[in-house]
């Protein structure tokens, strides 16, 4: 063991000098031995079986220089920082693995669509863009690839039943486009403590007249938030000030986009039925026909970005973070956001992505118990006035690997290479540790998880239920993410800043959306799958028509419902 870890790093020693390593099952056991171990949902002889076939399957590219890029997030540093180098170790490839901003990455992928020009050789790109790369076929479809081009490049227990986000990642024409590396779902998160506590329980119950619980619908949550906002917490061991009952954030940036485009709308009810996304309305409010053409996003031609749900929606959120939130945080930004429940002095977040778990469960927080069990958990997020069985009720966020077909066809090979091995059986378990993104069923069903369940909140638990089908990324009505998704943070932030109402924020994005949709069909780039979109009439004829767009409600805050985790959980098993 030792000697095999020694030499595992040597091998590394000398590629970060420039010097040449060796390509041999020699690395691929040291590699085995020093970071693998029993996290592998494959047997060691199975492990060393799929390693060897690397090792085979990569002679052709030995010494090539490989570049790929990713956003920042824990999975991808140790995609970056541990497996590269043992890649190339084995299989002789050299790998560069960037990491940079999400935005940076949606812009580097968008330079090298429209330039051609080889920027990277792979990209880790969010499955949100699966409606860009079917419409624009700038991206292998990886069903062919894998038959074809990347044949003898394509590994024989890839599995690809064994991901859980395939779904994800395939276009309306049945073809795969990406292949998942990453998942991670917005949740509800709350103070498991807190909420269980007989004495806050008591005094709930005396103020709202229901019992204190996991919200099923906003109306709960909202009560909820008013309850904790404010309250001394001192005599369970919380602040006795600073305590508030929702996080959010609400700085004009990017990544406010984010924060409705990824399901805050559908969460509300904004949209049709379906999975994994609304149809024919998604939770875009983008309306597609038969043939999967985008037609409208405004309710004069049948979209619902601008309908009564879509006004409820951004006016919970911009009164929730006005009331029952700390005041800082109108101006951050979502990467500033997500460490505050950690703190210590947050009740409950509707919308919290499992992406944070990892830095939730470090020994020493306020939200931690000294034998390494969190005092909080995760759960559904309770659902809008407008929402109904059927719909999508969260984001997961799916982040794919992706080859363009500007890459040349050997480097693409090479890139596929490495997108496999991150993604093995062997390696897949042990950076699901790592990083707590699952992306395989095998994994979420390992014993090591089971065992680590307890200390990670929920987490487990929900990836192993039934519920997790309702929680999914964008979805294939978005023609060009790149272009519609910056004109959210920009719209949403005039209503945010009070410049707008929520409702004309809401009319100017979805026209802006349009105009996009009415480029996109002039320049028929997209062809016969690209925008056609429908001719405006009076909005009334598409609200008096089955599902979306909607009407406003006369009552916007029905009788409020919630549930008991524990229940929750047992309901899930």
């Amino acid at each position: 063991m030792r000697l095999r870890q020694t030499t595992t790093a040597m091998a590394l020693a000398l590629m970060a000098m420039g010097m040449p390593a060796w390509a041999d099952m020699e690395a691929a056991k040291a590699f085995l031995d020093a970071e693998i171990g029993d996290l592998s949902s494959l047997s060691r002889a199975d492990q060393e079986a799929e390693m060897q076939w690397f090792v085979d399957a990569a002679a052709p590219y030995a010494g090539m220089d490989i570049k790929v890029v990713s956003e920042t997030i824990t999975t991808h540093e140790y995609e970056s920082k541990v497996l590269a180098p043992a890649f190339t170790a084995i299989t002789g490839i050299k790998i560069t693995h960037d990491l940079i901003g999400e935005g940076d990455v949606v812009e580097k992928l968008q330079t090298q669509m429209q330039s051609g020009e080889n920027v990277y050789d792979a990209y880790i790109n969010d499955s949100d863009l699966i409606g860009t790369h079917w419409r624009y076929q700038q991206a292998h479809n990886l069903t062919d690839w894998m038959a074809g081009e990347g044949a003898a490049v394509t590994n024989p227990n890839l599995d690809l039943n064994d991901f859980i986000g395939v779904k994800f990642t395939t276009g309306p024409d049945g073809k795969v486009y990406q292949l998942p590396d990453q998942q991670f779902a917005n949740l509800y998160w709350f103070r498991y403590d807190w909420f269980t506590d007989p004495k806050t329980m008591e005094d709930f119950k005396a103020a709202y007249g229901y019992d204190l619980g996991v919200p099923v619908n906003w109306s709960a949550y909202e009560d909820i938030a008013e309850f904790f906002t404010g309250r001394d917490m001192s005599y369970i061991g919380g602040p006795s000030s600073g305590v508030y009952g929702n996080m959010d954030y609400g700085k004009k940036d990017p990544s406010l986009g984010w924060r409705y485009t990824d399901a805050w709308m559908s969460m509300a009810g904004m949209g049709d039925v379906g999975e994994p996304n609304g149809l024919p309305v998604d939770e875009w409010g983008i309306r597609v026909d038969e043939n999967s053409r985008p037609v409208g996003s405004c309710v004069a031609r049948g979209g619902a970005t601008n309908d009564a749900a879509a006004v409820y929606a951004v006016t919970k959120a911009i009164e929730w973070l006005q009331k029952f939130t700390p005041p800082e945080a109108q101006g951050m930004t979502f990467g500033e956001a997500g460490p505050v429940p950690a703190q210590g002095s947050i009740a409950q977040q509707m919308f919290w992505y499992t992406a944070f778990t990892a830095d939730m469960v470090k020994p020493g927080l306020p939200v931690m118990n000294e034998d390494g069990t969190p005092k909080w958990r995760m759960a559904p997020s309770p659902h809008g006035a407008y929402w109904q069985d059927g719909m999508k009720v969260g984001y997961q966020d799916a982040g794919s690997w992706t080859l363009l077909k500007s890459t040349p066809i050997d480097r693409a090979q090479a890139a596929w290479l490495y997108a496999q091995f991150v993604t093995s059986k062997t390696v897949d378990v042990k950076k699901s540790h790592v990083g707590l993104t699952f992306i395989r069923e095998s994994t979420i069903q390992h014993q090591s998880f089971t065992d680590r369940a307890p200390n990670l909140g929920g987490l487990v638990e929900f990836y192993r239920s039934p519920a997790r089908v309702q929680w999914s990324p964008t979805g294939t009505n978005v023609p060009d993410y790149p272009k519609l998704a910056q004109l959210w943070w920009q719209n949403i932030g005039d209503a945010m800043s009070g410049a707008k109402t929520p409702q004309e924020a809401l009319d100017a994005l979805c026209e802006e959306q349009e105009k996009v949709l009415e480029r996109l069909e002039r320049a028929g780039v997209q062809g016969d799958i690209g925008p056609k979109l429908n001719e405006p009439q009076d909005p009334q004829v598409w609200l008096d028509a089955p599902g979306a767009p909607v009407a406003k409600l006369d009552n916007e805050d029905p009788a409020p419902e919630t549930i008991s985790y524990d229940e929750l959980i047992k309901s899930w098993q």
